[in-house]
């Protein structure tokens, strides 16, 4: 029978309408049906997939697929770029502690009127800070995610310009637009535009576009999320900091976090043969992303060799891989 992941990841495809995912997850049950034993059954399985492929995707039998209802025309177009993520809070292996803070963000947007309607406001302005490759702007994917809300990504190359208070008047577009759709707006790598104003290498423009985007930032009242991420936190500037509703921090996993995110990233191929402490120790110093690409890697050769079983030595090969790309 299927594995607990295996049907996880089958409700979840199948609810956000991932025709090829929800294929994937079923043939690898086929498989694993196969491997136990029950033929019969895994035969069925395939014959029924097949049956469905034939009749091809669901927006060509006449069911509307989703379509985009907002994208950055204009100006905006050179500012932002929009994504509909399907990412969810579940999706993520997360410290308890930031797991908990997440969720009571999500909590006061989803009941941000009853907070209103008492003259309180729910949490929208976030900073979020750790090493890169910790989850921070999957978080932010996940947070527009949970909320059926739109992810504008602020373009640093199209905001930040050498000509003077242009870069100013282009916040002052991005926040305009904070107040006419409502999403959630995430300010990647935001030490470009938050760097300390007493920097040494600080220059007059910067300071102009800072003292703009501190102002634009605590006067916005629009009912969007804006996340701002960094890896430098030491280069903030001060001021920054109480303008923001919430800060998270976000680290390295630990050995338990480690382990939880390879076997749901390897949870569809048979990993009865990995040895978990020796390739835990070996994780010691990756990033959540590092990590997940590691088993992307294994997964990768264990399809491409015709099998569907990982070993320790591929686990450990595809992580030491990725510990060489380490800058």
């Amino acid at each position: 029978m299927a594995t607990a992941e295996q049907l996880k990841a089958l409700l979840k495809s199948y609810s956000e309408n991932d025709e090829e995912r929800f294929y994937a997850v079923a043939m690898q049950v086929a498989a694993h049906a196969a491997r136990q034993g029950h033929g019969k059954l895994a035969q069925e399985m395939r014959e029924l997939i097949d049956a469905s492929k034939a009749k091809g995707p669901k927006s060509q039998r006449g069911e509307r697929a989703p379509v985009p209802v907002v994208q950055p025309r204009g100006e905006l177009a050179g500012l932002l770029s929009v994504s509909y993520p399907k990412t969810r809070l579940a999706d993520m292996v997360l410290e308890p502690t930031l797991r908990a803070r997440l969720e009571r963000i999500l909590l006061e947007q989803r009941q941000r009127e009853k907070l209103l309607t008492h003259g309180l406001a729910p949490r929208r302005k976030i900073l979020l800070v750790g090493p890169p490759g910790t989850g921070k702007t999957l978080t932010a994917r996940a947070l527009a995610g949970e909320l059926s809300q739109p992810l504008f990504a602020v373009l640093l190359d199209g905001l930040i310009t050498k000509f003077m208070g242009e870069t100013a008047a282009k916040l002052r577009v991005v926040f305009d637009a904070l107040q006419r759709t409502r999403g959630v707006y995430l300010f990647d790598e935001f030490d470009a535009l938050g760097s300390q104003r007493t920097s040494p290498k600080d220059v007059g423009e910067i300071r102009r576009v800072l003292n703009s985007f501190l102002q634009f930032l605590e006067q916005d009242e629009s009912e969007s999320l804006i996340i701002a991420a960094t890896s430098h936190v030491e280069l903030l500037d001060r001021a920054l900091f109480r303008r923001f509703d919430d800060i998270l921090e976000y680290s390295l996993p630990d050995e338990a976090q480690a382990e939880q995110l390879l076997r749901a990233r390897l949870a569809m191929l048979d990993t009865r043969r990995v040895t978990w402490k020796q390739v835990l120790e070996a994780t010691r110093g990756l990033s959540y992303a590092e990590i997940v690409r590691a088993c992307e890697d294994a997964a990768k050769d264990v399809v491409l060799s015709d099998s569907d079983e990982v070993t320790t030595r591929g686990v450990l090969d595809a992580l030491e891989a990725r510990r060489g790309r380490q800058p």
